[in-house]
């Protein structure tokens, strides 16, 4: 069979050995980590429950640009390395954290984001249970460190225009820990297609446009935790039902209704002959997760 040439008569063989990979500038690739958990708060009292919060973690930049800002974990990615080989390389040299599962997130492209050059992101997230890592910073980073996190819809406005309306938004992302606090403000637009423009208004101690990275992450976040086993990411083997729903309330932000969260999962745990033992608390009864729940058993 004879082999299909292209308008100057080559073949793909051919093409190949002539081709030019000057001929267009390449941007560089980066991936950057968005690594979340729920972690317990300081508790007042051995008789209260103890609180909870969203924490993502977050490295001191040891260098310019935005040198001693806060930023994701992230780095370059490699000519011979894959993404997702790239995101568990950097994650583990700029964290210490090695192999854990992340999911692709948004691929970030504005021209320009970062002052060095044209830089392509793609951003991956996780889940994590934090109490199974233990946090390092690497060689070119000053510190790492868990940050409080949280998500409050500041403005919304719906405006109609010809054949629909156009929806903005302005979030606003606080993250803090025992040192210091950032924050970053959001604005989000849809239009009558669907898509979402988000734009950074302002930005207060972190580096490059990881502010919009924060604030899409936990949108969704708190939609997949609908639909997912995503929670139990964060759980240990045996859990009380109390527990597993202050996680998604913490993740949702707001709280839930026991009784219709209870309907929501019973499908997703597994009910043990096992009680909590915790001095000052009324033993509850512990679950495990029900490992044949993604395939609707």
């Amino acid at each position: 069979m004879e082999e299909t040439k292209n308008k100057q008569g080559l073949t793909e063989e051919e093409f190949l050995k002539k081709y030019n990979d000057d001929i267009y500038k390449k941007p560089s690739f980066t991936v950057d980590m968005l690594i979340f958990t729920v972690m317990d708060k300081e508790k007042e009292n051995y008789r209260k429950l103890p609180e909870k919060a969203l924490k993502v973690l977050l490295v001191k930049r040891g260098d310019h640009p935005y040198i001693g800002k806060w930023a994701l974990p992230g780095g370059f990615v490699g000519i011979e390395e894959s993404l997702d080989e790239a995101a568990l390389r950097v994650l583990e040299a700029e964290t210490g954290i090695e192999d854990i599962y992340m999911e692709q997130l948004y691929t970030w492209g504005e021209v320009s984001r970062d002052p060095r050059t044209r830089v392509v992101s793609s951003s991956y997230m996780a889940l994590v249970d934090s109490k199974s890592l233990n946090i390092t910073a690497g060689e070119d980073e000053t510190d790492a460190s868990w940050f409080n996190v949280s998500y409050d819809i500041l403005e919304e406005k719906k405006t109609s225009v010809e054949n629909g309306y156009i929806y903005e938004q302005l979030v606003e992302i606080k993250l803090w820990n025992e040192v210091d606090t950032l924050s970053a403000k959001i604005k989000t637009t849809e239009n009558l297609e669907g898509k979402i423009k988000r734009e950074l208004i302002e930005n207060e101690g972190l580096a490059f446009d990881h502010g919009k990275f924060i604030e899409y992450a936990i949108e969704r976040l708190r939609n997949k935790i609908e639909y997912t086993s995503l929670a139990f990411n964060l759980m240990p083997e045996l859990f009380t039902l109390t527990e597993l729903q202050r996680v998604y309330e913490i993740i949702q932000g707001k709280e839930l209704l026991a009784a219709a969260f209870r309907r929501k999962i019973t499908n997703m745990v597994v009910e043990t002959n096992e009680y909590t033992k915790d001095a000052g608390h009324r033993p509850s009864k512990l679950f495990r997760y029900n490992s044949g729940w993604k395939r609707g058993i």
